[in-house]
């Protein structure tokens, strides 16, 4: 049986290793991005890099779309709905508001066609890996038509309806960004009142403090490594929609609001630093206090 043909929109941070999982597992991909470079380099490995959006998408069983925010994946999809064939299920994978979500569901189901909202958690090393933890709203029978897909990618979970995986996704961007605040916090804590701030995170993991955040940016702090990841910018902007649901969903979230307050205040310096840099917005309101002992690890941009 043929495997769907796929357009795979946004080659970036994320897209480009789960694209070329997609390729490396025998899908035909056609790949686009605004900057065409960053398709094209996905040739060597098999894809079909296109210029435009309407050559990329026309024809294509499945549209998975990965792209910096609801804003622009509303952009494309203007672009590419007058050229998607019948019956055609696009998948969005990038992280947006829940009214956006359903906007892009109504939208394409008044043309008679599907949608899933499917953003992911896990990281540019899970998108590498295809381990990643996929939350996914829509029909059951979409889901299960987009499920060899997102085999291939990871571990996916249909949630609710459409526009239920980004609410999902907003819960687990809510656990990250505060649990990366309190570990910051937990270390520089340890170091400033006379403590091996290591050894500290080494005693408490196979506790109940336990977890990734403790393991990975855990670590990442202690060493200053805010080479990306996630970024700042995307943590900030995942925080912000949080709030946005709450507020819709008619709840109160001031830890949250707390925690989105931590990265706006270094969003300007460090947009595309890690988001363990959470660190560096911590040292800010204590001035004196620094977590290690060496240089800050920083992307260019940042």
């Amino acid at each position: 049986m043929a495997l769907p043909t796929l357009a795979f929109l946004g080659i970036g941070l994320m897209g480009k290793p789960m694209a070329t999982r997609l390729v490396q597992a025998g899908f035909p991909v056609r790949a686009w991005n605004r900057t065409f470079a960053k398709a094209d380099a996905l040739r060597a490995s098999g894809a079909d890099p296109h210029v435009s959006i309407e050559a990329a998408v026309s024809g294509a069983d499945i549209i998975i779309s990965m792209l910096a925010s609801g804003a622009v994946v509303g952009q494309v999809l203007d672009a590419a709905l007058p050229a998607l064939r019948e019956g055609a299920t696009w998948i969005d994978m990038s992280s947006t508001q829940h009214g956006e979500a359903l906007e892009f569901h109504a939208r394409l189901a008044a043309r008679g066609l599907r949608f899933i909202d499917a953003p992911v958690s896990g990281g540019v090393a899970g998108a590498e890996a295809g381990t990643l933890a996929i939350m996914a709203g829509g029909a059951p029978e979409d889901f299960a038509r987009a499920e060899p897909v997102f085999a291939i990618l990871g571990r996916a979970t249909l949630v609710g309806p459409a526009g239920c995986g980004q609410v999902a996704k907003l819960c687990n961007q809510l656990i990250v960004g505060g649990t990366i605040n309190i570990v910051a916090e937990a270390l520089l804590l340890a170091q400033a009142a006379g403590a091996d701030a290591a050894a500290v995170r080494a005693a408490i993991r196979g506790g109940f403090a336990e977890s990734r955040i403790l393991e990975m940016h855990g670590q990442r702090m202690l060493e200053r490594n805010f080479i990306p990841g996630g970024q700042v910018k995307s943590q900030l902007k995942d925080l912000q929609n949080v709030l946005v649901a709450a507020a819709d969903a008619g709840v109160v979230l001031p830890l949250t609001a707390l925690v989105t307050e931590h990265y706006r205040a270094i969003e300007a310096e460090h947009p595309c630093a890690d988001h363990s840099a959470a660190l560096l917005a911590l040292e800010k309101i204590n001035p004196g206090q620094r977590l290690g002992h060496g240089p800050d690890q920083l992307p260019e941009a940042g």
